[in-house]
């Protein structure tokens, strides 16, 4: 009862300030339906007020905030501006993610990725040149170097590419990747992640010229571990000049085919089309492939006027090794293989004699994957065809030529710290060219013209290693000592590349 009393005096108050009509107190429900009535009523009126009340408080801090917002931006603005790479560093990255969207900047990724944006950004707008990266911006395209005692050098980046490869003497190159951001606009172009841990391509100098490395990539020094004196090998610029006509020599030319059947049908390039250019005397072939039965087809439509050839074939292994004598002179003899019935059924070697000195070609047993053969070749082979030369010499000086596989020191190969346990480059066949060719008095005609090139003869097919010049120098021209004076040039044909091993050239006076 007393709750009642109380509810009823409270209507009643309520009656006066909410408007309320007069109601009859006679049942406890009626009672309690007005006082529900009024609890709305007053909850909404209270709701409207603190309404009110916050909207004039917020009308009057919108202002402030707007400014403080203003404020905020500008110096935030001003800040990225004027930041270096190092005070961008020390920004946090809800600091660099703030910058970047205030500037418009769509970019995502780590804080380096944020940092490289908003630089690339800063400096579109300060040089008013679009698309350029901040690579660009801050490194000069061509920087000239020097080497210890070397000749200089001139560095190249090439930012159109996404990957730099460095060649740098006595550094390991390292590989990675640039990347850049897809989202441009008409104004703006934002790189978002670019990794500058790239050296650059070095090009060697010669003579002042600066060669193309697209078309003759041979001219670039490639070698992981050079010294400051090599350089590249430029046949247009290192051969000697022709000998003039009244001078009685021989051409001699060595190659590799890689199988004759396919070069001639299929690699755009020809023997024919050799001759042509080289006018040679004599051309040895090596690898062949050839068998027996093709010989005849194959020799009569070869060469015009070279009338004199001589051919060797495997039996033990059908359409395998294989090598020829080709020539325009007629030889006083002509001998296949090395006398020994264990060597000598792979046709790896043929003789022939002229009047002033024999001329082998030879191609040499490759170790093989594995290196299975290699036991064969130190102790048995390398030592049977020095031996057969040493032989011969006791008559004549003679000349052996062809691919040794063998890359005998380091210059001579592009990575060799790399090959140590590969096929051609083991330290057991390096020793045994040594002691089985070299010791025995037969001397490397072009290592000796040019004591400090870095120049290749083969290059695998796998990973375009012609073209990034990753190559060996495995064919040779060895003389013997006496007419070693009388080699007028010993050069190398790269930009042949009908096989995967280049030809080679011998011009000697007679």
């Amino acid at each position: 009862m007393p709750l009642l009393l109380r509810g009823a005096s409270l209507l009643r108050l309520c009656q006066c300030t909410s408007g309320l009509s007069s109601v009859k107190f006679s049942s406890r429900v009626t009672v309690l339906v007005n006082l529900n009535a009024m609890r709305d009523g007053m909850r909404a009126t209270y709701s409207r007020r603190a309404a009110s009340k916050n909207s004039e408080v917020k009308k009057d801090e919108q202002p402030l905030t707007e400014k403080e917002d203003a404020a905020e931006s500008d110096l935030e603005m001003e800040r990225g501006r004027s930041s270096s790479p190092s005070q961008l560093q020390s920004m946090t990255v809800k600091e660099l993610r703030e910058l970047t969207r205030r500037r418009g900047i769509s970019v995502k990724g780590t804080k380096k990725d944020l940092v490289s944006a908003l630089m690339n950004s800063m400096a579109v707008e300060a040089n008013g040149e679009e698309g350029k990266s901040s690579v660009e911006l801050v490194s000069p395209l061509e920087v000239p170097l020097k080497r210890k005692g070397g000749a200089s050098v001139v560095v190249e980046q090439k930012l159109e590419s996404s990957e730099i490869i460095s060649e740098t003497p006595n550094k390991k190159r390292s590989r990675t990747k640039q990347k850049s951001s897809k989202n441009t606009t008409c104004q703006e172009i934002s790189v978002t992640n670019v990794k500058l841990s790239k050296t650059v391509v070095q090009k060697e100098t010669v003579d002042g010229l600066s060669p193309d490395d697209d078309s003759e990539p041979w001219t670039i020094l490639v070698h992981k571990k050079p010294e400051a004196s090599w350089i590249p090998y430029n046949p247009r610029t290192m051969r000697p000049p022709p000998l003039s006509k009244d001078t009685r020599a021989l051409k001699i030319m060595s190659w590799n085919v890689n199988g004759l059947k396919a070069l001639l049908k299929s690699r755009g390039f020809s023997v024919q089309q050799l001759a042509q250019r080289e006018d040679f005397d004599v051309l040895c072939l090596q690898e062949t492939k050839m068998q027996e039965k093709d010989i005849e087809v194959i020799k009569d439509t070869l060469l015009d006027g070279y009338t004199n050839s001589f051919w060797t074939c495997s039996v033990s292994k059908l359409g395998y090794s294989g090598t020829a004598i080709i020539s325009r002179v007629k030889p006083l003899s002509i001998k296949y293989g090395l006398g020994i019935p264990d060597h000598d059924t792979e046709g790896r070697v043929v003789t022939v004699e002229f009047d002033d000195f024999y001329l082998l070609t030879a191609y040499v047993p490759n170790s093989g994957d594995g290196l299975k053969r290699l036991t064969y070749r130190v102790t048995e082979w390398d030592p049977s065809l020095g031996n057969y030369m040493k032989e011969l010499e006791k008559s004549k000086p003679v000349i052996l030529t062809g691919d040794l596989n063998c890359a005998h020191q380091e210059i001579d190969i592009h990575d060799p710290a790399g090959n140590r346990r590969s096929a051609g480059f083991t330290n057991e066949e390096r020793e045994s060219f040594g002691t089985n060719f070299l010791s025995k008095g037969f001397v490397d005609t072009f290592r000796k013209q040019h004591p400090n090139v870095v120049a290749y003869s083969y290059w695998g097919y796998r990973h375009n290693a012609r073209k990034t010049n990753k190559g060996w120098r495995l064919d040779y021209f060895l003389v013997s000592e006496s007419i070693a004076e009388k080699v007028h040039d010993s050069y190398i044909l790269p930009d042949i590349s009908a096989s995967d091993h280049s030809p080679l050239g011998l011009v000697l006076k007679l």
